[in-house]
C-alpha cells in the first residue's frame, strides 16, 4: 500500500504549533483587512451613492459572501483533506486565500470600470471565503492530531491564536496607514498596501507548511483502511446530529466577534463621533483581552472539559448582551472601551476550546470535513449578516436590540451544547 507519510519522521513541536499558527494568522489577517476595508474604504470606492448608509450596507453585503463560500471550501478541501492528507490540502487552501487577497489590492475602482468593479470584488471575496473554509479545519487538526494525551485543547488553541494576531496585524496596518498618509492618499492607494503586502506572509506560511509531515492520526487511518469514499455523504448519513448541534453551538462565538469588531467600528465612526484612528486604537487594545482569553480557556478546557467551559462562557455572553445599551449609549470613551474589552475577552474564552470541541465530534476519517463544515456553517448563521442585522436593529429600534440579538445567539449556543451528542473518538 502506498504510504502517505514517513511513519518514522515525526513532526517537531515547533513545526506543528508554528505551522498551525502561521497559517491561520495569515488567513485571518487577509479576512480582517477586508472587514476593515468594507467599513472604511469600499463604500466610497466601490459602492458610491448619495446615501452613505446604503453604501455601507451594500459593502457589508459583499462581506457576507465569504461566509457562504466557506462551507463550499469546507466540503471541497475537507474531502481532499480526509482523502489525500492534511498537508497538501492546507498548502492549497493557503494559496487560494492569498491569491484572492492580493487580487483585491490590484482591482480598479467603480470610477474606473463602473459596475464591473464591485462584481470583481465579490468574486475575490468568494475566493477568500473558499480558502478560509479549507484552512481553519486543517490547521486545527494539524495541532490536535499531534497533541499528547491530556493537552489536546492546549494544542488546539494555537491555530485559534491566529485570529487575534491576524486582527492585530490588520488593525495595526490600517492605523499605521492612517497616521502616515493623508485621507486623500489613503483612498487613492494606501488601502491597497495591506492586501498586496499579504503576499509576503503567504510566502512564509507556504514555506513552513511544506516542511510539515502528515499527522499520526491520518497516517493510522490510512494504514488501517478506515477512510471513507465520500466524507461529506458519511457525515450527512451518520453524523447529522453532531453537524447540526455543533453548528448551533458555535453561533454565539461568531455573533460576539463581529459585533465587537465590524459593527462596533461602523457604528462608532458613523454615529458615536469616533474617528477611524481613535476607534481602531480601542479595538487594538481590546485584542489583548482576546489573546489572554484563548490560552486561559484552553487550560481550563483540558482540566474541566470543553463542553463545561463553553456552556459557562455562552451563559456569560447572554448576560453581557443585556448591557449593550448601557455601555454603547453612555457617550463615555472609558465605558465604551471597557465594553469592547469585555466582549473581546469573552470571545477569547469561547474561541479557545472551540476548535478542539468541534474536531472531537468526528472520527479521523471524516474529521477534516466535519469540523470545517460545522465551523463554517456557524459562520453563515452567526456572522455573514451579523453586522447588517445589527445596523438595522440599532437604526430601527435602538442599540439595546443589538444586545438582545447577541443574548439570543448565546441562548441558542447554550441549548445546543446541552443536547449535543458528545462521543469521544480515537485520535
Amino acid at each position: 500500500m502506498k504510504k502517505h507519510s514517513n511513519p518514522d519522521k515525526v513532526n517537531s513541536l515547533k513545526h506543528v504549533l508554528f505551522g498551525s499558527l502561521i497559517g491561520t494568522t495569515i488567513e485571518f489577517f487577509d479576512f480582517y483587512i477586508y472587514a476593515n476595508a468594507a467599513v472604511l474604504v469600499f463604500p466610497k470606492l466601490f459602492f458610491p451613492g448619495s446615501n452613505p448608509t446604503a453604501s455601507i450596507i451594500e459593502s457589508l453585503a459583499t462581506f457576507s459572501i465569504a461566509f457562504f463560500a466557506r462551507p463550499i471550501g469546507s466540503a471541497v478541501f475537507g474531502h481532499y483533506g480526509d482523502k489525500i492528507g492534511r498537508k497538501t490540502t492546507l498548502v492549497v487552501a493557503l494559496l487560494t486565500m492569498g491569491i484572492s487577497t492580493v487580487a483585491i489590492g490590484l482591482l480598479p475602482t467603480y470610477e474606473s470600470i463602473g459596475i464591473l468593479a464591485p462584481l470583481l470584488l465579490m468574486l475575490c471575496r468568494f475566493g477568500q471565503g473558499l480558502g478560509l473554509g479549507g484552512e481553519w479545519g486543517g490547521a486545527v487538526l494539524l495541532a490536535i492530531e499531534n497533541a499528547p494525551s491530556g493537552k489536546r485543547a492546549w494544542y488546539g488553541m494555537f491555530p485559534q491564536l491566529g485570529a487575534p494576531i491576524g486582527l492585530l496585524l490588520s488593525g495595526g496596518t490600517f492605523l499605521l496607514l492612517s497616521d502616515l498618509l493623508t485621507n486623500e492618499q489613503f483612498f487613492e492607494y494606501g488601502w491597497r498596501i495591506p492586501f498586496i503586502a499579504s503576499s509576503l506572509l503567504v510566502g512564509i506560511g507556504f514555506y513552513i507548511r511544506l516542511k510539515i509531515t502528515e499527522t499520526p492520526s491520518f497516517v493510522n487511518a490510512k494504514e488501517t483502511k478506515k477512510e471513507v469514499k465520500i466524507p461529506l455523504l458519511s457525515i450527512l448519513k451518520s453524523f447529522k446530529r453532531e453537524l447540526i448541534f455543533g453548528t448551533f453551538a458555535a453561533v454565539a462565538t461568531f455573533v460576539t466577534f463581529y459585533l465587537m469588531t465590524v459593527f462596533s467600528l461602523s457604528w462608532a465612526t458613523s454615529h458615536l463621533g469616533f474617528s477611524r484612528r481613535d476607534f481602531l486604537i480601542i479595538e487594538l487594545f481590546a485584542i489583548l483581552f482576546f489573546v489572554i482569553g484563548i490560552p486561559l480557556s484552553a487550560v481550563l478546557a483540558d482540566r474541566l472539559g470543553r463542553r463545561l467551559i463553553l456552556l459557562l462562557v455562552s451563559a456569560a455572553i447572554g448576560f453581557f448582551g443585556l448591557s449593550f445599551s448601557y455601555f454603547m449609549d453612555s457617550g463615555s470613551t472609558f465605558l465604551i472601551t471597557t465594553f469592547i474589552c469585555l466582549g473581546m475577552g469573552l470571545m477569547g474564552l469561547t474561541y479557545g476550546p472551540l476548535g478542539t470541541f468541534l474536531s472531537e465530534l468526528f472520527p479521523t476519517e471524516v474529521r477534516y470535513s466535519g469540523a470545517s463544515l460545522t465551523f463554517n456553517l456557524a459562520g453563515i448563521l452567526g456572522a455573514s449578516f451579523a453586522p447588517l442585522i445589527a445596523i438595522w436593529l440599532a437604526t430601527q429600534y435602538g442599540i439595546a436590540f443589538v444586545g438582545y440579538y447577541l443574548s439570543f445567539a448565546a441562548l441558542i449556543s447554550f441549548l445546543a451544547l446541552l443536547v449535543i451528542s458528545k462521543k469521544e473518538h480515537q485520535f
